[in-house]
């Protein structure tokens, strides 16, 4: 059955407040379309935890620097409503941008803290665009358990504090990043890449997994398992904004991480061409990424 799709916000919020007198808990997708099998597991798992599913398809301006790819972002919202139909998924909530900005507009959040490392240092303004841009749409779904995918790990870490932080009575569940069948990690971005690029992308998961291994095989110094990472990565890419291994909560810097300590995540950030890309590895949590078949979702 194909989901119903909503357009204005206090839509979605009645659709959800109704399934919640039935009895149902609810579940969140939030997306900005250009659906992959990576969307479609996080909509799946979602109908694990809850009985009501609503995915977001939208496109948020305010997460896109002034150079970055907001205008040529992927948009089909008829096949994304498609595939959204065949993970059970039950309210697909497509608002425009004067929607959720209304003309005076002007409340933004920030997770300083977590915001600063990593993208954060590249991306100026992007993690308040989507800490804001997340509150609305919690606001709106109300109770509920929001799922999000692991490859964007920082987001992840920002949003579960600004959901604490706010009072918000939203879960933050995160799941593994779903993978290609060659190790590469799933993203609306990786449509931009040429064959060439496409093959060149694979360094990243080939140093993650690498590291992986390293670290299994009982190697904890974090700039040795950096320099392990980064070395295949480095062979390939037009530019590299990070390889760094920090603590998988707070995003703070490590010396060192060990099986029983505190988590590590190596992440990275890097230009294959124009294509900027992400990944991760967290360290004594998953295992490397080459070690385990791939199945699209």
């Amino acid at each position: 059955m194909a989901p119903s799709i909503v357009k204005h916000p206090h839509e979605v919020r009645i659709a959800c407040e109704r399934a919640r007198a039935r009895g149902e808990r609810v579940a969140f997708v939030p997306t900005m379309g250009a659906l992959h099998a990576g969307h479609l597991s996080l909509a799946r798992r979602a109908k694990v935890e809850a009985g009501f599913v609503v995915a977001s398809i939208f496109v948020n301006p305010t997460q896109f620097g002034p150079n970055e790819d907001f205008a040529r972002y992927p948009r089909d919202l008829r096949a994304d409503v498609e595939k959204l139909a065949a993970a059970d998924v039950d309210l697909v909530f497509a608002p425009e941008p004067a929607d959720i900005y209304p003309p005076g507009d002007e409340t933004r959040v920030r997770v300083p803290s977590l915001s600063e490392p990593l993208c954060g240092r590249f991306r100026p303004g992007h993690f308040e665009g989507v800490a804001t841009v997340v509150a609305k749409l919690f606001a709106l779904v109300g109770e509920s358990t929001a799922i999000f995918g692991r490859k964007d790990y920082q987001q992840v870490v920002v949003l579960r504090r600004m959901a604490r932080d706010l009072f918000l009575p939203v879960r933050v569940l995160d799941v593994p990043t779903v993978r290609e069948l060659d190790g590469l990690a799933m993203s609306s971005r990786n449509a931009y890449l040429s064959p060439g690029d496409r093959e060149r992308a694979l360094a990243i998961v080939r140093g993650l997994d690498a590291a992986g291994r390293a670290f299994e095989a009982g190697e904890h110094a974090a700039r040795t398992l950096e320099g392990i990472a980064r070395e295949p990565v480095e062979a390939v890419a037009t530019s590299i904004d990070y390889v760094e291994l920090r603590d998988a909560e707070t995003l703070g810097p490590l010396d060192s991480v060990a099986p029983g300590g505190r988590r590590g995540v190596l992440a990275v950030a890097c230009r294959v061409g124009s294509t900027r890309l992400i990944d991760n590895l967290v360290l004594g949590q998953e295992p490397p990424p080459l070690s385990i078949p791939h199945n699209m979702g």
